[in-house]
């Protein structure tokens, strides 16, 4: 397994995180956002861990795919172009969510296995013999 980072680093990482839900929050907040589409959204990009019916390496690139910044990044650059209208609402709740991820320190996904991510293992250990 990939070593993920620790100690200071993963405390910084996971601060960043929850700054980053709770600064999502409060814009969605101020922009008069629908909580009902907040609660019913948020979980969405949880769909990326479907990939992992098929194997850990395509599940750790769908839940990567959907768990960056990049994304929620470039849909709001298409809203600010005007391309794509009303897409405000959803690169908040995408931001919100990834954020509370890394808070909680799911982090993204190596293709070992499903547990392995850059902010630690996830789970209960395997047993030891």
């Amino acid at each position: 397994m990939n070593t993920p980072v620790s100690g200071t680093p993963l405390l910084l990482l996971r601060l960043e995180g929850f700054v980053l839900l709770v600064a999502a929050v409060v814009a969605y907040q101020l922009i008069g956002g629908s909580w009902l589409r907040f609660a019913l959204l948020l979980l969405v990009p949880d769909i990326g861990l479907a990939g992992y019916v098929a194997n850990p390496r395509v599940g750790a690139a769908a839940y990567n795919a959907l768990h960056t910044y990049m994304a929620p990044a470039a849909l709001a650059v298409l809203g600010l172009s005007g391309v794509v209208t009303g897409v405000w609402p959803l690169c908040l709740i995408w931001i919100a969510h990834i954020g509370m991820d890394r808070a909680l320190g799911l982090g993204l996904k190596f293709a070992t296995a499903f547990g392995h991510t850059h902010l630690g293992t996830v789970g209960r250990a395997a047993p030891t013999r």
